[in-house]
C-alpha cells in the first residue's frame, strides 16, 4: 500500500502532515491491573472528614448526588470506571478497565495522573497511608 507504514513521503510538508498523523491517531491502553498489596483498615469517621475538607468540592457522596466537577462517588468501589451516566469521562479513565476496590483507590490516590495518565482529575494526591486508608473506608461505606 502507498501509505503503509513503510511508506515515507518526500516533500517536506507531506512529511509534516504524514508524521503529525501518525503521533495524534489514538493509542490502545493497557487495562490498569488490579495492585496486588493489603490496604491498611481505616477510620469511616476520618475518612468522613478528609472526604469533606479534600473531595467535596469537586464530588459529591450521597445517594442519587448530582456530578459536579467531578463524578458522584456513591456506589463507586465496585463501579467500573468511566461508566457513571451523565458524566463526561476522559478516554483515559473510560479505558482503564479499572473496577474500583478499595486497592485501586488506595494507589489511586497517591497521585492521579501518573496512576491513570491522561485523567482529567486535577488533585495533586494524598501521600499519607493512614490517610488514604480513610479515605477507602469511607467510600466502601457509601453504597
Amino acid at each position: 500500500a502507498v501509505f503503509g507504514p513503510t511508506f515515507w513521503p518526500r516533500c517536506t510538508l507531506c512529511r509534516l502532515v504524514f508524521a503529525l498523523r501518525r503521533s495524534t491517531r489514538a493509542k490502545p491502553t493497557m487495562p490498569i491491573p488490579e495492585p496486588q498489596i493489603e490496604v491498611p483498615s481505616g477510620d469511616v469517621k476520618k475518612g468522613a472528614k478528609l472526604f469533606k475538607a479534600k473531595c467535596a468540592q469537586c464530588h459529591t457522596v450521597e445517594k442519587g448526588g448530582n456530578a459536579k466537577q467531578g463524578p458522584p462517588l456513591w456506589g463507586v468501589i465496585g463501579r467500573t470506571a468511566g461508566t457513571y451516566d451523565g458524566f463526561g469521562y476522559s478516554e483515559a479513565n473510560k479505558n482503564s478497565g479499572i473496577l474500583w476496590s478499595d486497592k485501586h483507590m488506595f494507589e489511586y490516590l497517591i497521585n492521579p495522573k501518573k496512576y491513570m495518565p491522561g485523567t482529567k482529575m486535577v488533585f495533586a494526591g494524598i501521600k499519607k497511608e493512614s490517610e488514604r486508608a480513610d479515605l477507602c473506608s469511607f467510600l466502601n461505606k457509601c453504597k
